[in-house]
């Protein structure tokens, strides 16, 4: 099994990088939450892969982190009905974020708006993975007040992950299609202190506008 790919970044298109290794060039489809983080082109990037392989083809997908790369195996590997090419929408349409927490509350409507995904299909990706998906955090979140810092940590971290779906669900509300919400909200929460509010991500995202 391929785990990554590095090279330089010869051209990029939608869903589609070309790698250069040694003077051949690898096809990576890869999502568009990965096609917003890559580099120039003529820069090296590595890309964390997973291989498909079928009598008459083989395909690599290729992430920008582990996380991502391990979250599209989970879709693809425990959702049935669900194929690589689903699941490189459903990650290139929202962040990882607000997919995990979609999941882990049964937002099924949010889940929806990814491109290619109807109600039936969200449906059986939260039920078959809601236990999967931060179910540590999202616990802890609503359970008493922690009793150590290992705990605090947790609970801030669910609750960051909570303000970031409230602040993409408001926008939601606002006309924004569900990945130009995602995109500003992820935008915004790199500009801001890492314990803001949902009020403050949602002020910063309006302030830049819609992403073009």
């Amino acid at each position: 099994m391929i785990a990554f790919i590095k090279g330089k970044l010869i051209e990029c298109q939608l869903t589609l990088a070309i790698l250069e290794i040694n003077g051949i060039g690898y096809e990576v489809h890869v999502p568009l939450t990965t096609v917003e983080r890559l580099p120039s082109l003529g820069d090296a990037v590595k890309l964390f892969t997973h291989a498909t392989y079928r009598e008459d083809s083989q395909t690599l997908y290729g992430f920008i982190d582990r996380e991502s790369r391990d979250f599209f195996r989970m879709i693809v590997d425990k959702v049935s009905g669900i194929g690589p090419k689903i699941a490189l929408n459903l990650l290139g349409s929202l962040s990882l974020q607000t997919l995990k927490v979609s999941i882990a509350s049964g937002d099924v409507a949010m889940l929806s708006k990814a491109q290619g995904l109807g109600k039936k299909t969200a449906e059986r990706i939260v039920v078959e993975l809601k236990d999967k998906v931060l179910p540590k955090e999202l616990a802890l979140e609503s359970a008493a007040k922690p009793k150590d810092a290992s705990l605090t940590k947790e609970v801030n971290i669910g609750s960051k992950l909570t303000y970031f779906q409230d602040a993409v669900s408001a926008l939601l509300t606002l006309g924004y299609k569900a990945t130009e919400a995602d995109l500003a909200i992820r935008r915004a929460s790199e500009n801001t202190e890492e314990n803001a509010s949902t009020e403050e991500l949602i002020r910063l995202a309006l302030t830049k506008g819609k992403p073009s």
